[in-house]
């Protein structure tokens, strides 16, 4: 007889490649003020730097987060932990966090970089899933806001959620 696994943890994973080195999208995403520019509506404060704890402001939604980050090896790796929407439904923590991890691989001699960002520790619930796919719908948006600024210096987001 077939057992299929028990499904413990939702997680999910986003990418997109970005038309210049490596070096330069890894710090489009640690530097807070580039950061603000074209994904944290109300401002980013800190950098994302291991050990440290920063701020994500969202003025059109859903607000303000905490952000620890975990690691931080540029320009290659940066792992994040913070807020879940409707906390409860996170898996890795009784505060409700999920953990969020940017890759960025360099292709075609370091021209381009693949981004990828995976979060995961949402648990296998209706609540669960409808918050992991709004993070979903959500990261997939900072990867094309990432790519406009990086390439065009156009911030995407300006107006996008209200």
């Amino acid at each position: 007889m077939f057992s299929s696994p028990q499904l413990t943890e939702l997680s999910f994973t986003v990418s997109g490649r970005v038309a210049r080195p490596c070096a330069e999208v890894y710090d489009a995403v640690a530097d807070p003020e580039q950061l603000s520019r074209y994904f944290t509506t109300g401002g980013a404060r800190g950098r994302l730097e291991a050990g440290a704890d920063v701020t994500w402001d969202f003025h059109d939604e859903p607000g303000r987060f905490p952000v620890t980050v975990l690691e931080a090896g540029p320009p290659r790796r940066i792992v994040i932990q913070w807020g879940a929407d409707g906390g409860s439904e996170a898996t890795t923590d009784p505060s409700g966090t999920t953990t969020t991890t940017f890759e960025f691989e360099p292709l075609d001699d370091d021209t381009r970089t693949l981004v990828t960002i995976t979060e995961s520790s949402w648990k296998p619930t209706t609540a669960g899933a409808k918050n992991a796919f709004g993070n979903c719908e959500g990261w997939t948006g900072m990867l094309s806001a990432l790519k406009v600024w990086v390439e065009h210096g156009i911030n995407l987001r300006e107006g996008f959620y209200r």
